[in-house]
């Protein structure tokens, strides 16, 4: 018999420890406990008694001081896009709460996962009018995927508890957690923090099911003509692996929107370039010559498709998506994929066969070599002694080898960026696609290089996106983010000036822009830099800003009335694009 005695005596678990905290430290507890590291926030009288807490906590938490609180929520989407974590958001209540809603919208409509915690007036004040006092919930309510008003301290843990989990889960998106002043201070006895992980009424992923995957399979299996598209849905899902192992099997020509650009490397073979309105020639004619369309991760945004009634329908179209709300919303899909796609295009990957579309995949490249000889060539080696955004990106390329995080704002730039640069590795291209938000770059740039410090990270802005939101220098100053910015000033609001050109008889109406000296302005935020104007001095002056230790700012004055090309007209069809 073992020396081991054995007893029946009853073991219990031991008793949960509280403590009695406020509901101020409540929150900060719940931030540690979800690892996060950074917040982005500008403090005020209805959310002072966490900034209070706070003061504590700064070993454990840094807090970034923006110039304006959208600065704070584009700074966070930048933090979330480079991470891939969630991005937190301190406001006041007021004009605090509403200077978010320009970011909440955007990075709803690009799923990008932020928490925001606004404080908001006594919760006895409500509904009185009191000072600094709106109603954000119903404010934000369209633009957010889930917000939540706190009054009592004891509902502190459980609802940031769940909106982590709504913002990250699924399509991510941003959450607001309003929390009024009484329970930012009351005490209560606080059970510890605990991780939501299941909401009864929320399947943030809908259930695959296998005999779509096969439906799909055999599409793809008898495609003669078979083209894939590909969104910002590979990069959410961290599937990038699994994308480029589906499409090297089935030698699947693929192209991207410009929120999925960076998840496949721009170099790859099968890479044919990007989607849309200024997107490559090949994609955007042979949309309506494929036989079978695989849509992945994306949305079929109008800028993507043109005219819908004349977009792809002669093809079959296999649409993957993890939120079904997008299943045949805009393109009627012949078989759905519901799904995470990193769990989706494994099975699919599993049944398709093996094949190269040699000869399909060659009529992407001679569309290619069209777009070389008429638009490429002309953009990037100009016979004029104005310089060209596309050769500034062209000589930025051959610096950062495709390494960098580029982040452009809204505009001709930020389309000659998404069509010239170049990458290597994913959650590199930080961008406003589907709210298109000038102002978003310099915060945004300002997060993505807390999202992913080891890199180098480029801002391009436009000299009117800058305007906006150049304050984020001061940011810049106090805090030390090293981030490039490069201005491609033409001394207009391009793209409207080029719609203005195009299609209303050049009848420039106020988009004729007066800039400061830049470069003073930055000087004066203790930021280095200079302007340049000659093509002989372009490529010195890039690599002096890039290897610059710290931050700079590079202004590049480019033609004024450059046109971006490519073009969908709007109105018109994929296959109506314009090469000039």
């Amino acid at each position: 018999m073992s020396t081991l005695e054995l007893t029946e005596e009853k073991i219990e678990a031991p008793a949960k420890t509280t403590e009695n905290i406020s509901g101020s430290e409540a929150v900060l507890k719940a931030l540690i406990a979800e690892e996060v590291t950074t917040i982005f926030g500008y403090p005020g009288g209805a959310i002072m008694p966490i900034y209070d807490a706070l003061f504590d906590y700064e070993k454990e938490l840094e807090h970034i001081l923006v110039r304006h609180e959208q600065g704070a929520i584009h700074a966070a989407q930048g933090y979330a896009r480079t991470s891939g974590k969630v991005g937190v958001v301190f406001a006041t209540s007021g004009p605090g709460a509403t200077n978010l809603v320009t970011g909440l919208a955007d990075a709803q409509i690009d799923s990008t996962p932020v928490v925001c915690v606004t404080g908001q007036v006594f919760a006895h004040l409500l509904g009185t009018d009191a000072f600094q006092e709106t109603d954000v919930i119903n404010i934000t309510t369209p633009v957010t995927k889930w917000n939540y008003q706190v009054t009592d301290a004891n509902e502190i843990p459980a609802a940031l508890a769940k909106a982590f989990y709504i913002a990250r889960s699924g399509r991510p998106g941003p959450v607001l957690i309003d929390i009024t002043k009484n329970a930012q201070v009351q005490k209560f006895d606080y059970k510890g923090y605990e991780p939501c992980n299941h909401i009864r009424s929320y399947r943030p992923k809908p259930i695959v099911r296998k005999e779509y995957v096969e439906q799909a399979a055999k599409l793809i299996n008898e495609a003669q003509r078979p083209f894939v598209i590909f969104g910002q849905g590979v990069i959410l899902g961290e599937a990038e692996k699994e994308f480029k192992n589906f499409i090297e099997k089935g030698g699947l020509p693929a192209a991207w929107t410009i929120l999925g650009l960076s998840a496949l490397e721009t170099s790859h073979p099968l890479n044919v370039g990007m989607l849309g309105m200024h997107g490559n020639y090949g994609p955007n004619v042979l949309t309506n010559e494929c036989d079978v369309l695989i849509a992945v991760g994306m949305r079929f945004d109008d800028r993507v498709t043109g005219r819908l009634d004349k977009y792809a329908k002669q093809a079959k179209v296999v649409h993957l998506d993890i939120d079904p709300a997008e299943i045949d919303k805009n393109v009627k899909s012949t078989v759905p994929v519901w799904g995470d796609c990193k769990e989706t295009l494994p099975l699919l990957t599993e049944l398709i066969e093996k094949k190269q579309h040699t000869a399909w995949l060659q009529r992407f490249r001679e569309h290619t070599q069209q777009e070389e000889e008429l638009v490429i060539n002309k953009e990037m080696h100009p016979t004029t002694d104005e310089l060209s955004m596309a050769e500034v990106l062209d000589a930025l390329n051959d610096l950062t080898k495709g390494d960098a995080v580029i982040v452009t704002d809204v505009g001709q730039h930020q389309m000659v960026a998404c069509r010239y640069a170049k990458f290597i590795q994913s959650k590199s291209n930080v961008t406003s696609g589907g709210l298109g938000t000038m102002g978003f770059a310099l915060p945004a740039a300002i997060g993505a290089k807390y999202g992913a410090p080891e890199r180098t990270v480029v801002a391009i802005i436009g000299d009117g996106g800058f305007q906006m939101t150049l304050q984020e220098m001061g940011t810049i100053m106090q805090f030390g983010a090293a981030v490039k910015i490069l201005i491609l000033n033409n001394n207009f609001l391009g793209m409207v000036r080029q719609w203005q050109e195009l299609f209303h008889s050049r009848r420039y109406s106020f988009v004729d822009i007066q800039s400061p000296d830049f470069v003073t302005i930055a000087k004066g935020y203790g930021i280095a830099g200079k302007t340049v104007n000659e093509r002989a001095n372009l490529k010195a002056a890039l690599k002096e800003m890039i290897d610059h230790n710290g931050s700079y700012l590079l202004e590049v004055m480019v033609g004024k009335e450059n046109n971006v090309f490519p073009m969908v007209p709007q109105g018109c069809s994929v296959a109506e694009i314009r090469l000039k």
